[in-house]
């Protein structure tokens, strides 16, 4: 029988008094008083921005629903989705070529993946947005600041592919804005770093409106406003260690790290939001879709600078053309950061090899624990056919500080070591599954049952720029009632104004217009305009030249 835990003292569930001396200098308090409530319809697995966009979004939807969410941390979202685990990109296509990576037979680049990014972006902007003005989340530049994003690159081939794709982009009404120079005192006025001490030769660069986003704090701003609603509650420090299906409800039991104590929660629907944790409740589920399904995680870490000097200078994010030693990584970028209140630079992410699911919270055992009989075949693929991957992880991850910045030069030429340091940064485990046949997609993919009882978040980027789209996705999934009527649709054009458009249509673009301006207005993002000092160098569309 599920114990009846609701008159519980709220301090057996408090995060201890001294959690606070593990905290880097300067990092915010979550700030929420927990509780543990009897009956929930929902339970979330997690703390990050899934997870509190999960609760926020169904709460919203239906003030009725009693929901509970379960963090195994001290602190909320202090893993992948944490200030410090994270580039902080909101991912919108604009200067990730990795989402344009190759030309088609008649030499254009195929932008679809973009503009599909770029889209979810616009619904995460738009519920932020509102979220904002309905004081939600609170003042929107603790978390978001309107950012450049360029694409940067060097070389005759890359110049001319960034060209091909500059001109694919630009007849879209979402890349109206973005301009394309090869012009070396234009790319020096979007990124002096970037230009200053670099030997002459044929360099090009994009730049377009972007932002940066503090997805941590975020996330424990949807956390506190929903820890304060009737019927909700959230608990630290507790981790989920078992869920299982039965009498037509999920049962999950929960263990105080603590303490020890074990308790029972059932639920009807049960998101799971534990970013590398994901896994291993998923396979005490039992459920026949989960075998064979694999977990290979991947490390990470930053050179950071804090120096006030350099800081100062560079007022973008800076993306390169992805190097064919690490093509589903993706490519280093050169990023400004606004973290525990001081501004600083980001260069990486670095790869590295590791055997642990979570930075805080996991374990050494976390890979080898998630063997079984049943993935073992899949786990062996992988392991042959990634062993590239994999030396090239630990290769990474024994570079010297001296190795990292060298990298960094590619962006910063005049870069010195004394004014850079290391810091870890997330872990990210992608799903192996047998059907891959050994292959490792890197991306963001949602897990759901025949009976869509439960949905669970695997893997990676973009996946808190995409937060907001995920979550719609998931109640469209598993919770369409929640839609299926006309107060459950406008309740979403509340969130999300255009939850129901394809604003990739040509017909949309006023449409578009409209509503990105008014998500900017809201976040009070202010875009200022790229200047283009040098007019001669500034290469259009029309005369890209897009053949290679």
């Amino acid at each position: 029988m599920n114990p009846r835990i609701a008159d519980l003292p709220d301090a057996m569930f408090r995060e201890p008094a001294d959690a606070s001396s593990t905290r880097p200098a300067g990092a915010e308090s979550s700030g929420v008083v927990t509780r543990m409530i009897d009956a929930p319809d929902v339970v979330i697995v997690g703390s990050g921005i899934m997870s509190s966009t999960v609760a926020v979004m169904l709460k919203r939807l239906d003030p009725r629903l009693r929901i509970q969410m379960v963090e195994v941390a001290h602190e909320l979202a202090r893993e992948a989705s944490d200030g410090w685990n994270n580039a902080g990109t909101g991912h919108a296509g604009v200067c990730e070529m990795s989402y344009t990576p190759s030309r088609d037979s008649d030499g254009r680049v195929p932008i679809g993946r973009a503009l599909r990014i770029f889209e979810q972006f616009e619904h995460s902007k738009q519920f932020w947005g509102a979220m904002a003005a309905t004081g939600v989340v609170g003042e929107p530049a603790d978390f978001i600041h309107a950012v450049p994003h360029l694409c940067f690159v060097k070389g005759a081939d890359d110049v001319d592919f960034l060209q091909a794709r500059h001109a694919a982009m630009k007849e879209h009404h979402f890349f109206r804005d973005m301009h394309l120079t090869m012009g070396p005192a234009v790319i020096h006025n979007w990124a002096p770093l970037v230009m200053e001490g670099r030997a002459p030769g044929p360099a090009a660069a994009t730049v377009g409106e972007g932002t940066e986003v503090n997805f941590g704090r975020l996330a424990r701003r949807l956390c506190n406003w929903l820890a304060q609603q009737e019927h909700c509650g959230i608990v630290t420090g507790w981790k989920v260690t078992r869920l299982h299906r039965g009498d037509g409800q999920w049962q999950l039991e929960l263990r105080c790290v603590s303490k020890g104590e074990v308790r029972e929660q059932r639920a009807r629907f049960v998101f799971v939001g534990a970013g590398g944790g994901s896994l291993a409740l998923l396979q005490s589920t039992g459920l026949a879709e989960v075998a064979g399904l694999g977990g290979f995680p991947i490390g990470g870490q930053w050179l950071v600078c804090d120096e006030p000097s350099i800081c100062a200078r560079h007022q973008a994010k800076v993306y390169g053309a992805t190097p064919p030693s690490s093509p589903s990584l993706g490519s280093g970028h050169l990023d400004v950061r606004h973290l525990d209140g001081r501004k600083q630079l980001l260069f990486g992410p670095f790869a590295s090899w590791t055997t642990r699911f979570l930075k805080h919270s996991g374990s050494w055992t976390d890979l080898p624990g998630s063997i079984r009989l049943n993935n073992l075949t899949a786990m062996l693929q992988t392991a042959v056919h990634n062993r590239s991957l994999v030396r090239y992880l630990v290769t990474q991850g024994l570079q010297s500080i001296e190795d990292r910045v060298q990298a960094l030069r590619e962006y910063y030429p005049e870069a010195r070591v004394e004014h850079w340091r290391l810091v870890q940064a997330g872990i990210r485990v992608q799903a192996i599954k047998r059907a891959d046949r050994g292959a490792v997609y890197f991306g963001t993919e949602v897990f759901s049952p025949a009976d869509r009882s439960l949905a669970a978040l695997l893997g990676a980027s973009p996946g808190a720029s995409v937060s907001v789209n995920i979550a719609l996705e998931v109640i469209r999934t598993c919770l369409p009632h929640l839609l299926s009527s006309s107060e459950g649709r406008n309740r979403m054009k509340e969130m999300i104004p255009t939850f129901d458009e394809d604003l990739t249509q040509p017909g949309n673009a006023a449409l578009f217009e409209r509503t990105s301006r008014e998500a900017a207005e809201r976040l009070r993002l202010d875009f200022l305009p790229h200047r283009v000092p040098d007019q001669r160098p500034v290469v259009t569309c029309e005369g890209s030249g897009a053949s290679r």
